[in-house]
C-alpha cells in the first residue's frame, strides 16, 4: 500500500482513497488524506431519500444511489473498499466495491501482528460496483456474496461459507435483478476482531444494459448485527441515477 495513501479499516476491508482505477482492481493511490476532502469531493445527494430521516449515498462514476439510515458514514465516489487474499503479497482484490456507506468504522479494535498500531474493524459497509465478465445477475449475485463473506471474515476456509440460492428481486423504484446471501459459521477465532460474517449482493443492469451490483457486507453472530430486515430495507432503496460526466 502507497504510503502517500489514505488507509483504514472498513468491516474488516482493505479501504482506500484512490483516483482513477475500478471496483475490482487495485488502483493507484492519490495524495489526499481522507479528512482534507473538499467539499465537493463528498457523496452527492440523489433527489432526496426514499426513506424519511435517512440519508441518501450516490456512486457517481457507475450511476447508483441507496439510502442509509443516518449513523452511516458515506464515503466519496473515489473511495473503494476491497477484500484481498490474506496469502498475495501484491493484496490484490479477491472483490471490492466503491462510494460506500460504513457503519461504525471502529467498532472492534486490535493489533495483531504486535507492531504497536491498532487495525480498525467496521461492524458493516455497503457499497456498488460494475460486474464485467458477468454472464448473469444470478451468478454475478452469488459470486459477490461469496467472495465478500470468504475474503472478509472465512480466510483460509472455503468450507466455512455457504452461498444461498439467487432469487429475484424488485426494488421500490422498479429495478429488477438477482439477490443473493450468503454467510460463513465457525471461523477460526485468532484475534479478538475475528468473526463470523454474512453478505447480500444484488445485481441487475444499468441505463445500458452492463451488470452492476449493490452488496451490503457486515459482521454476524453479535448483539450489534444489522438485521436482515434493515438490509431488506436498504436494498429495496437502490436505484439507477445519472452518472457524473
Amino acid at each position: 500500500m502507497c504510503a502517500a495513501a489514505a488507509v483504514a479499516a472498513a468491516a474488516g476491508i482493505a479501504a482506500f482513497l484512490v483516483f482513477g482505477g475500478g471496483d475490482g482492481e487495485k488502483p493507484a493511490a492519490g495524495p489526499t488524506p481522507a479528512d482534507s476532502l473538499a467539499p465537493s469531493d463528498a457523496p452527492a445527494e440523489a433527489a432526496g431519500p426514499l426513506v424519511s430521516g435517512w440519508r441518501t449515498v450516490v456512486n457517481a462514476k457507475r450511476g447508483i444511489a441507496f439510502d442509509v439510515p443516518v449513523e452511516w458514514a458515506p464515503k466519496p465516489t473515489t473511495w473503494v473498499s476491497y477484500a484481498a487474499d490474506d496469502s498475495d503479497p501484491d493484496e490484490m482484490p479477491l472483490v471490492g466495491f466503491s462510494a460506500p456507506a460504513i457503519l461504525k468504522e471502529k467498532w472492534c479494535l486490535s493489533d495483531e501482528d504486535r507492531d504497536g498500531t491498532k487495525e480498525e474493524t467496521a461492524l458493516a459497509a455497503a457499497g456498488s460496483r460494475g460486474e464485467s465478465g458477468a454472464r448473469s445477475t444470478g451468478e454475478a449475485a452469488r459470486e459477490n456474496a461469496r467472495l465478500w463473506v470468504y475474503g472478509n471474515y472465512a480466510q483460509p476456509h472455503k468450507d466455512k461459507v455457504t452461498t444461498g440460492p439467487a432469487e429475484p428481486f424488485t426494488t421500490e423504484s422498479g429495478l429488477t435483478g438477482s439477490v443473493a446471501t450468503a454467510t460463513s459459521s465457525g471461523v477460526e477465532v485468532k484475534d479478538r476482531c475475528d468473526f463470523d460474517g454474512t453478505a447480500t449482493a444484488f445485481a441487475f443492469k444499468d441505463a445500458k444494459g452492463e451488470i452492476v451490483s449493490w452488496t451490503f457486507v457486515g459482521v454476524r453472530g453479535v448483539p450489534d448485527e444489522v438485521p436482515d430486515s434493515t438490509v431488506r430495507k436498504i436494498l429495496s432503496t437502490v436505484r439507477l441515477v445519472e452518472k457524473a460526466s
